[in-house]
């Protein structure tokens, strides 16, 4: 295959980033790779040559950013982008982009599964038949608790937000939300902050950004607001829950469940969760399907090939959003 940006140096600063952007990203430019975001670990001549950045789960802070002089684009892959100082490229003029929409459904299917896991103990009744409970003991104990009755309030009614709430809606529940604004394209009651959301509703589904203005934003009042048949899902960020105050409202009955994807210090997960009675738990896979993150891989590059072949990137940021074409800049 004949490479299309021979001559542009794009720079993949660890070894998390998925292998099939990695090999395109060495198809169509010249690829650069480093074990860490650190330019002391290249030649002055490379670190000058860099144009574009390519990386997952990679924190590029401003001091990074600043010491690659002529980067003109930073390729995050993957949805959430905190770990990126985005504000700061931006004031440099250099686009950041992230590759929303191709893992909504994905993530949206796997919030659903989590609730019904979590309400209806798929998890213990799997366990009962594969002890041989099920056989010695008779039937699994009938569940506590299930999604009929239940109020559903979705924190972030966002892309995915609004695919979750598309699927629950045909399990005729009713559904709330809370945003920093409405969402003028979804029919669902709007709540002006996340207490008010949680009064309202016994099941909140965060899928919230992760940020200053989200962390631990659900916290003990919140727990306690959702009431005694309470669930929590997230499979947004996991730094939006005070880990410890839903411990404790579990461990309490303050809430009946939770079901949880992402957690605030990945892989660590505390051990007051995993003792937690009725938690439904799994290692950040909701968007974790060949398939979809194949996808994603592939906007991730062409975020960069759009960029350096058309001028334009196809997924800003909203803080990249400004930034004139590559062919109206000056200098």
């Amino acid at each position: 295959m004949t490479s299309l940006f021979p001559d542009i140096c794009v720079l993949v600063p660890s070894g998390v980033l998925h292998s099939h952007a990695v090999e395109r990203i060495g198809e169509q430019f010249r690829l650069v790779r480093t074990e860490r975001p650190d330019t002391a670990l290249l030649a002055p001549e490379v670190v000058r040559s860099i144009r574009g950045v390519a990386a997952a789960m990679t924190p590029l802070d401003a001091a990074f950013i600043d010491s690659l002089p002529n980067l003109e684009i930073i390729s995050y892959f993957g949805m959430g982008y905190e770990a990126v100082d985005a504000r700061h490229a931006a004031t440099r003029g250099i686009v950041v982009t992230n590759t929303p929409e191709v893992m909504n459904e994905e993530v949206a299917d796997v919030a659903v599964g989590l609730l019904l896991s979590c309400v209806r103990e798929f998890g213990p009744a799997e366990a009962w038949l594969r002890s041989g409970r099920w056989e010695r003991e008779g039937n699994y104990p009938l569940s506590a608790a299930t999604l009929r009755g239940r109020s559903i309030g979705i924190f972030g009614m966002g892309r995915i937000g609004t695919a979750i709430a598309r699927r629950l809606a045909a399990f005729d529940v009713p559904i709330a939300y809370h945003n920093r604004s409405p969402n003028p394209a979804v029919p669902y009651a709007y709540h002006p902050s996340l207490m008010e959301l949680a009064k309202a509703v016994d099941t909140l589904v965060c899928v919230a950004p992760g940020g200053p203005a989200t962390e631990k934003a659900i916290n003990a009042g919140v727990l306690e607001a959702l009431g005694p048949d309470g669930v929590v899902v997230n499979v947004g960020r996991g730094s939006t829950i005070d880990e410890e105050a839903l411990a404790a409202a579990l461990h309490k009955g303050v809430i009946r469940g939770a079901a949880l994807d992402v957690f605030a210090d990945e892989p660590h997960v505390p051990s007051a969760l995993l003792d937690a009675p009725n938690t439904v738990l799994l290692p950040h896979i909701a968007s974790a399907s060949q398939r979809t993150r194949r996808a994603v891989a592939d906007l991730c590059v062409d975020n960069l090939v759009s960029w350096f072949g058309r001028g334009v990137p196809l997924t800003p940021v909203p803080e990249a959003a400004h930034l004139p074409a590559r062919g109206d800049r000056v200098g």
